[in-house]
């Protein structure tokens, strides 16, 4: 893979701010999108633009081959064996709630438990708290240890017989930890438990295979994985999504409504109800495509030594004054850097670096059981993707060093 041809399909790269090359390490809370997939956006409502699946006529039939042509690109990148056991969704975060939802009408009652853990996003927790609200499930979350990784002793006391949901990340979107998806998926399964995988973070990152990774259910966002906004993909063993009730009701999802009744289509349109973001979903195939020629090997490999290099130039340049969370790269971190430098509020460091032209997250990052088990306000987050270069990580350095020497001076 060459980096500088890939960055060249990146327009955005190519813009200034405040007299500065843009240095864009952001791509954890979203992807840019290189020329073709915003191309083949343009080119649907161009050409393609109609009503998918309800039409007779020639232009909605070509706009509904186009969007289940899109259901089959994105079965194939999470390595599903039958197209219908995705779903599109807005995002991950409807995803899970989705689940949550629909399994709260289907298998969940009052005091069964939901296993999660402390370093998921928001969205892998609020929807399981509404259900500890009503109807009143128990939820439980496994801890996380100094070096940002699940406790092996948490575990194995949550996920037991009883357990009914265990829910838990791939990838986490501030620690960059890798879980042992595997193990977790077969002790749910040995409880009892359904398991279900957050893979907003590792998508970009990794390639999803379901099979090997054997959960019941997995997420992911388009607009992480180089893809639009507003679309995302679930995947669900088929058998489990013919057992679950419907999210949302309306057009599309129904076989047919009467005073008494209502009767609804199998899966997946049972979960799709009203008009899909079909441009969405067309352009998401497009990034997965691109993705996929530029390469799992290199793309995971190019990740893994940007967040190498990003950790040690971090330690060389500040010592003692910096913090780094998560485990140290050799143990498996992707995607993301958070650390904290000492005497610099992560907000005052991003708005600084945002006068170098540098681009980072700070705050809780949709991670609060995170902040709290670190003793911290808030993190500064360097995260990559697959047109970031080690000059960048260079880039963001040199800024924060003439930013602490700021901070130094005020002091």
């Amino acid at each position: 893979m060459s980096i500088e041809d890939c960055r060249k399909d990146f327009p955005i790269l190519a813009r200034n701010f405040n007299g500065r090359p843009l240095v864009y390490l952001d791509s954890a809370a979203t992807s840019q999108k290189p020329t073709k997939v915003i191309e083949v956006e343009a080119d649907f409502y161009n050409r393609l633009n109609a009503n998918v699946h309800r039409g007779v006529y020639a232009l909605s039939e070509e706009a509904t081959a186009a969007y289940e042509g899109a259901r089959e690109r994105a079965a194939r990148f999470v390595g599903a064996k039958d197209p219908e056991e995705i779903v599109f969704v807005r995002g991950t975060t409807e995803a899970l709630n989705l689940l949550a939802t629909s399994l709260s009408r289907s298998l969940l009652a009052k005091g069964d438990r939901v296993v999660s853990t402390e370093m998921e996003h928001h969205s892998n927790i609020v929807p399981w708290h509404f259900l500890r609200e009503s109807p009143g499930i128990q939820l439980d979350f496994v801890g996380i240890n100094e070096e940002g990784e699940l406790i092996p002793a948490d575990l194995e006391r949550l996920v037991t017989k009883g357990v009914k949901v265990t829910t838990f990340t791939h990838v986490s979107n501030t620690l960059g930890t890798l879980n042992p998806v595997r193990e977790i998926a077969d002790r749910a399964r040995e409880a009892g438990s359904l398991s279900i995988l957050d893979a907003a973070q590792s998508a970009p990152h990794l390639k999803l295979d379901v099979t090997k990774l054997g959960v019941d259910f997995l997420a992911f966002s388009g607009h992480k994985v180089l893809g639009p906004t507003g679309i995302g993909v679930l995947w669900g063993r088929k058998e489990l999504l013919k057992k679950i009730a419907p999210y949302m009701g309306g057009g599309e999802m129904i076989m047919e409504v009467e005073r008494g009744r209502v009767t609804y289509k199998d899966p997946p349109y049972k979960f799709e109800a009203g008009t899909p973001n079909i441009a969405g979903a067309v352009t998401l195939a497009a990034a997965l495509e691109y993705l996929d020629h530029l390469g799992w090997e290199d793309i995971t490999a190019h990740d893994r030594a940007l967040v190498a290099d990003a950790w040690t130039r971090l330690h060389d340049a500040f010592g003692e004054k910096v913090r780094t969370f998560g485990p140290p790269p050799e143990r498996g971190h992707y995607g993301v850097v958070s650390f904290a430098l000492k005497g610099v509020h992560p907000h005052d460091m991003a708005s600084l670096l945002d006068h170098e032209g540098v681009a980072i997250r700070a705050g809780h990052h949709c991670a609060q059981l995170v902040m709290r088990r670190y003793g911290v306000p808030a993190m500064s987050r360097a995260s990559y993707s697959v047109y970031n270069t080690k000059n960048d990580t260079a880039r963001l350095v040199d800024a924060l060093q003439k930013t602490e020497a700021f901070f130094r001076g005020v002091a």
